[in-house]
């Protein structure tokens, strides 16, 4: 069946009431073993990219679409997105973010639904990409940095 820790689930962290919300893929080897989101290499990029945009972490609620490892780091399959979605749904209804970022495509898939579901709480969605792939391509990387500039400046 494969080492036990894998079946664990990271929920995500951050204050209750937080105003800024990020979600993600889903947790990596790293994420996986502390139990926390973004802990790994793409986690250490984000924290610098928050850091230089003076935006403190722990005032942050930071979460992911699928709350566990993948198979090889895969991407999330469309059923284990469809099957997490109502967790998202509800950490979004409880901490009652202003403003939510998406940070990749898998993240991306979820706009429709967090949309239509709480538009009526006039949530700001920040679409960007992925801090992993932020951190190997300067195209995204300047696009990624600069939205957490426009981040900032919403906060």
């Amino acid at each position: 069946m494969g080492n036990p820790s894998s079946s664990r689930r990271v929920i995500g962290e951050g204050p209750r009431n937080a105003k800024v919300m990020l979600i993600g893929q889903n947790p990596g080897k790293e994420e996986i073993k502390s139990g926390r989101p973004f802990v790994g290499r793409a986690g250490k990029y984000l924290d610098k990219v928050l850091e230089k945009n003076k935006i403190n972490r722990k005032k942050l609620f930071i979460t992911s679409v699928v709350k566990h490892a993948t198979p090889k780091n895969r991407k999330p399959t469309a059923k284990e997105i469809k099957k997490e979605l109502p967790f998202l749904l509800k950490q979004i209804r409880t901490i009652k973010p202003k403003i939510i970022v998406l940070m990749g495509e898998i993240a991306w898939k979820t706009l429709p639904c967090v949309k239509g579901k709480e538009k009526d709480k006039k949530i700001k969605i920040i679409k960007t990409y992925h801090p992993a792939a932020a951190m190997r391509f300067p195209k995204i990387k300047k696009k990624f940095e600069d939205d957490f500039k426009y981040l900032k400046k919403l906060i």
